[in-house]
Order: C-alpha cells, then sequence, then structure tokens
C-alpha cells in the first residue's frame, strides 16, 4: 500500500482518538475547558498529517503532473514507478479560430 493513502487513511481515526484522549482528560478533571484544548490540538494534529502526506509525496518521486501537462522525457509515473511513454497528440485537436464564412448570423434577435 502507498504510505501516502496509509496516512490519508490515518487522518479520521487520529481526530477520533484525540476527540476521546481530550474528554477523558475532561471528565477526569486534569483540564477545566475541552474546547480550549482540543481546538489548538485539533489544528496541529491535521497540520502534522498534512505536513506527512506532503513529505511521502516528495519522498515517492514528486507530485503527478497537472492534466494537460506536456510530456517531459524522462518522467517517471508515481503509480507504477516505470517511464512514462511519449503520446502522439491525437489529429485534430489544436484549437483553429473559426473562418468568418463559418458564422451562420441571423438578424432574428434570438426570436423564433
Amino acid at each position: 500500500m502507498n504510505k501516502y493513502f496509509l496516512i490519508r487513511r490515518l487522518r479520521w481515526p487520529a481526530v477520533l482518538m484525540l476527540i476521546g484522549v481530550v474528554a477523558l482528560l475532561y471528565q477526569a478533571g486534569a483540564i477545566s475547558n475541552f474546547w480550549h484544548l482540543f481546538i489548538p490540538l485539533l489544528l496541529i494534529l491535521l497540520g502534522v498529517l498534512m505536513l506527512a502526506e506532503r513529505a511521502v509525496l516528495a519522498a515517492d518521486g514528486g507530485f503527478p503532473p497537472y492534466p494537460g501537462t506536456p510530456y517531459s522525457p524522462g518522467a517517471i509515473d508515481p503509480a507504477t514507478g516505470q517511464p512514462i511513454a511519449a503520446q502522439p497528440p491525437a489529429p485534430g485537436s489544436a484549437i483553429v479560430p473559426a473562418n468568418s464564412h463559418d458564422i451562420e448570423i441571423k438578424n432574428d434577435r434570438g426570436q423564433l
């Protein structure tokens, strides 16, 4: 299993455990206000998990390319670890401006 997905799957169980620990401390009388301790710890926990996700992505070969990114030689697919094969562009996929005779102009102002 990919380490990134492992950390993602641990996010909500970690939040539930934090709720349980802070609630236990509140019930035992160790802390006087539940929310004054829970909110900062929650933000710290989520920040640490997000940093761990980013670190794993950076260590595993970087982030996947954005959709539509042109092929770069030597690029490696992070999911398989294999080099990405160059794909030829699809024929007719370029944006071409329309000629003026291709556009039909109607003077009925949108009325039927």
